[in-house]
């Protein structure tokens, strides 16, 4: 049990089973997390193999679960879902024999090759013009008084068409 959990309420007899099990395998300290997540694998591993021996019962046209339908399916579960680990001198010799091929050479331009800086984003897709010429003003004042005069024909002419209101849109 944690150190600090002896003020805590008191747990129910699965969990306290449970701490008592972490006790006798010499964990000390825990998180109180670790209790529940544990609680909940036995509680899903148990429920799997029920379900998994009713199954077996019913394809044996039994009406009642055995020892032998219980037996055959934590078999099938431990078969299925847990695997032991290779051995370390298996692993040693992969692991050997992978490292013989060296590595490949770092190349003189590394990363992602981009294309030139004209088709980047990045690039810059504009120019400066250093020390800009002045603007000449090249056209008159008569020239700006004739179109001042044109935009108000223009403006003050009547409309070719009548308003909306005046067209009949009734058939």
């Amino acid at each position: 049990m944690p150190a600090d959990s002896q003020k805590q309420p008191p747990q129910p007899r699965d969990a306290r089973l449970i701490s008592l099990i972490l006790q006798s395998l010499g964990v000390e300290d825990y998180d109180p997390k670790v209790v529940h997540q544990l609680l909940e694998f036995a509680h899903r591993y148990t429920t799997d193999v029920l379900q998994d021996s009713l199954i077996y019962a019913e394809h044996a046209n039994k009406t009642d679960i055995d020892l032998d339908d219980i037996q055959l399916a934590i078999q099938g579960r431990v078969n299925h879902s847990f695997t032991t680990p290779p051995p370390k001198e298996f692993l040693l010799e992969l692991a050997q024999e992978k490292n013989k091929a060296p590595l490949p050479l770092i190349p003189e331009k590394y990363g992602i090759r981009l294309p030139a800086d004209k088709h980047c984003l990045t690039g810059i897709n504009f120019s400066i013009v250093p020390d800009a010429p002045p603007k000449q003003s090249t056209t008159s004042t008569t020239a700006i008084n004739t179109v001042d005069s044109q935009d108000m024909e223009i403006s003050h002419t009547p409309p070719k068409r009548g308003r909306d209101e005046d067209d009949d849109y009734d058939f």
